[in-house]
């Protein structure tokens, strides 16, 4: 049995409170993860020709206001 399958296993059979904490810890966990890659992206320009699009498009009146 695999890594990822013995704690598919325990977060199942977690009781409800202890569900919601895991919960919160994984979404908090996630976020800052998230937040890592996106801030790597931008540092090493892999973001660049999509942000350099965007503004194109928007100085050129190709948006829709929300």
């Amino acid at each position: 049995m695999s890594q990822v399958q013995r704690i598919e296993e325990e977060v199942a059979s977690l009781p409800k409170i202890e569900l919601a904490k895991f919960r919160s810890w994984f979404e908090n966990f996630d976020a800052k993860a998230w937040d890592k890659q996106i801030e790597e992206d931008i540092a090493s320009g892999k973001l660049d020709d999509m942000a350099n699009k965007a503004i194109a498009d928007f100085k050129a009146g190709n948006y829709k206001e929300i």
